[in-house]
């Protein structure tokens, strides 16, 4: 009787990715809320972690302990756990679903999807995304490929690696015109949320958050 239990347990047990949005509690999802309510661990960076009023067991993530906390929750789910693990703007883009699929593609998955910087900021600036060219930079380097990209008529919404400033570096000096027109959505959706509009050339006299996206005209 304690092994069927058990393997119902095991059986029953899930692995929830939840996007939890670009940062402002007012842009979490209701089935974001219900699902991370009802877990048995929650695992997700302090600032998404501080989005929600938590009860269950919950675990920090961050760029140090990361491969090993993804690692734990996929062990915490066969243990016959519900886990909710939070993943910044939509989990599917620059998110932690990549990543999961990557160390275990058989596990019971269920993906709660959020609303990302890049919608956000097409919203904030009346772009329809599906005319615009969207590309992420997290965590790769940069492909002379952006050019191309950038040149193909349309907007180019991009996720920066770090600095906006590295990448226009790279842009300038493989052609592209300084007097280009960008823009940069800096913190979305926060309180000190900043969108400003200026040549490409004059990104390289200012500074930004990490936390931020550009759109190359």
């Amino acid at each position: 009787m304690i092994l069927i239990v058990l393997l119902m347990g095991f059986l029953m047990s899930k692995l929830y990715i939840v996007g939890v949005g670009p940062g402002s509690k007012e842009y979490l999802t209701q089935i974001a809320i219900s699902t991370v309510s009802s877990v048995d661990v929650v695992i997700g960076s302090k600032r998404a972690l501080d989005l929600f009023g938590i009860k269950a067991q919950k675990h920090e993530l961050n760029v140090k302990n990361m491969k090993n906390m993804l690692n734990q929750s996929i062990i915490m789910v066969k243990e016959g756990k519900n886990v909710a693990l939070l993943s910044t703007g939509d989990p599917g883009f620059s998110g932690i679903l990549k990543p999961i699929l990557e160390l275990e593609p058989h596990i019971d998955i269920e993906v709660i999807p959020g609303i990302g910087s890049v919608q956000l900021c097409a919203a904030k600036l009346k772009i329809p995304w599906d005319t615009a060219n969207i590309v992420t930079m997290h965590g790769k380097g940069i492909s002379e490929g952006i050019i191309d990209i950038i040149n193909n008529g349309k907007p180019t919404i991009i996720l920066p690696n770090f600095q906006p400033s590295e990448l226009v570096h790279f842009l300038i000096e493989k052609g592209i015109d300084h007097q280009r027109k960008v823009a940069i959505c800096e913190r979305l959706s926060y309180e000190d949320e900043k969108i400003v509009k200026m040549s490409l050339k004059d990104v390289l006299s200012e500074e930004f958050s990490y936390m931020c996206v550009m759109v190359v005209y």
